[in-house]
């Protein structure tokens, strides 16, 4: 597992692994690798999403330091 993937990439791995061990088609001992690989990726990607939180939450604070809350929007409501 290299170090400094992106959120996506991270994802696309964690999908690949569960994949691989709903699939049934390894060993016990490639299943506990594969599960330990699994939840070090669902960590980092925890740790990504925390930090991205974090992030918007300083955009979001106005000049007097209180955090302003509005509704997000996206483009796919109608």
């Amino acid at each position: 597992m290299a170090a400094n993937k992106t959120f996506e990439q991270s994802i696309a791995e964690l999908e690949e692994i569960v994949s691989k061990l709903e699939g049934g088609n390894v060993t016990l001992d490639e299943s506990l690798t594969l599960f330990e690989q699994g939840i070090k990726l669902s960590k980092s990607c925890q740790q990504m999403l925390d930090t991205a939180e974090k992030k918007v939450s300083i955009l979001m604070t106005n000049e007097d330091g209180e955090i302003v809350s509005e509704d997000f929007t996206g483009g796919d409501q109608e």
